[in-house]
């Protein structure tokens, strides 16, 4: 692992995949520099826990929308605002479904269980999520986790000069590695895969290029990874009959992963990062006292998730929050409104890990809550204790702008400028 990275990682292409500011990220607002929760608690309190609009032109951004639910530019756009409405739709399957239509998405996409729902969502999701559970944690850490962490950090630590950016020099490739390594995939061809799946499904093809010919040799030679769980997977149909999945299933499953595994978790890794680095007594009691990291963590991902907002279609008319709905519009849980929530928070806008523990909606919520969010807990852990322990006096660069989190659909710091100690 380590050699592949120094070899192969180019650091001048994780700077164009990963830029927020660039353009892979336009269409998900990535420049956007706004302010989004302050708008979105003012619109709650003059005007309840629903409102029509799209999530991005609320908090003053009217630049593109391509995200789950967008743009859709013939249907009307409502936005859940609090966390008992947010809850009320992740919960309620027969009002507000994930998917516009089979027809209606980008080829390939059908196959993917973020965009189905009811029982046939259910029975092909068993199928991956026993890798995901919480006890399953080690064994990617074991995997590809720790090995990752370990050769980035000691690639940051070869340099002359003691100073980083912890989101591009170290987080931005951790996930995309990890999932990219459960899959046999090499770490050049994870680089074209990133560019693959962050270009608004135009990029499918190269996808299918190189993820296609793994799924084949796994299927005559199996190992211990992800591709092979897929492939041995057996689908329990309605009739009660049993089914392999199909390539193009093991490629719906692979997409969302990688989209999603390469997609969130580097940026809440800076968020956390931000967080305890704008908050040093907490850097130093986390640093001291490692218990207190699941806290720090889940505190950040409630604090600022990196999904602020995400969307399911109206199935059927329906009153939610006072307000008439009509079959056909898109309803847009704004989850980071949700995780501020006054009502179930006490001073919800401060980064507080000693508060007591809640659930929250960061990893979204109901039937298609995160499945990755326990790996991404696990590479956030090893990736902060990492840096805690191997950076000595860590602190934030003096001579830098401080981080800013930045972005409307996706979200996460512009850059984590960092100093530590020889």
């Amino acid at each position: 692992m380590e050699g592949a990275i120094k070899e192969h990682l180019d650091a001048e292409r994780i700077r164009e995949l990963f830029n927020l500011q660039g353009p892979l990220y336009e269409s998900r607002g990535g420049s956007f520099d706004g302010d989004i929760n302050a708008p979105i608690a003012r619109l709650r309190d003059e005007q309840g826990p629903v409102v029509e609009g799209i999530f991005g032109p609320l908090v003053g951004y009217d630049g593109p929308g391509f995200f789950q639910g967008l743009p859709e530019p013939d249907r009307r756009h409502f936005c859940a605002l609090d966390y008992g409405t947010c809850d009320e739709v992740v919960r309620d399957a027969d009002h507000y479904g994930s998917s516009p239509g089979k027809d209606q998405l980008p080829e390939g996409l059908g196959d993917n269980i973020l965009y189905m729902d009811g029982e046939r969502h259910h029975r092909y999701r068993a199928l991956v999520q026993p890798s995901f559970v919480p006890k399953r944690a080690q064994w990617w850490i074991d995997n590809w986790i720790q090995a990752t962490v370990d050769a980035l950090m000691d690639n940051l630590l070869a340099r002359d000069e003691h100073r980083a950016d912890l989101n591009l020099d170290l987080f931005a490739a951790i996930p995309l590695l990890t999932i990219c390594g459960s899959m046999s995939v090499s770490v050049p061809e994870a680089l074209d895969i990133r560019h693959a799946v962050t270009s608004d499904g135009l990029g499918m093809g190269t996808f299918f290029d190189i993820v296609g010919p793994i799924i084949e040799r796994r299927r005559e030679d199996p190992a211990d990874d992800l591709v092979t769980v897929l492939c041995q997977a057996e689908l329990k149909n309605e009739d009660g009959s049993v089914d392999a999945l199909s390539n193009a299933e093991i490629l719906g499953f692979m997409f969302l992963l990688l989209a999603a595994g390469s997609g969130t978790t580097w940026k809440q890794m800076g968020v956390t990062a931000t967080a305890l680095l704008t908050h040093p007594e907490w850097l130093a009691r986390v640093r001291d006292d490692r218990t207190l990291l699941r806290a720090a963590i889940e505190e950040s991902v409630r604090w600022a998730p990196t999904d602020p907002m995400f969307s399911r279609f109206v199935l059927a008319d329906t009153t939610l929050g006072g307000v008439d709905i009509p079959e056909g519009a898109v309803m847009h849980m704004v989850f980071s409104a949700a995780n501020r929530d006054p009502s179930r928070w006490d001073d919800p806008d401060t980064f507080d890990p000693g508060r007591p523990l809640k659930s929250h909606m960061g990893f979204g919520g109901g039937h298609h809550v995160c499945l990755g969010m326990h790996v991404a807990r696990a590479e956030i852990a090893t990736v902060t204790s990492a840096y805690l322990d191997r950076l000595p006096g860590l602190r934030l660069d003096p001579d830098a702008p401080p981080p800013k989190i930045t972005g409307v659909y996706e979200r996460g710091p512009d850059a984590v400028p960092v100093v530590w100690d020889a």
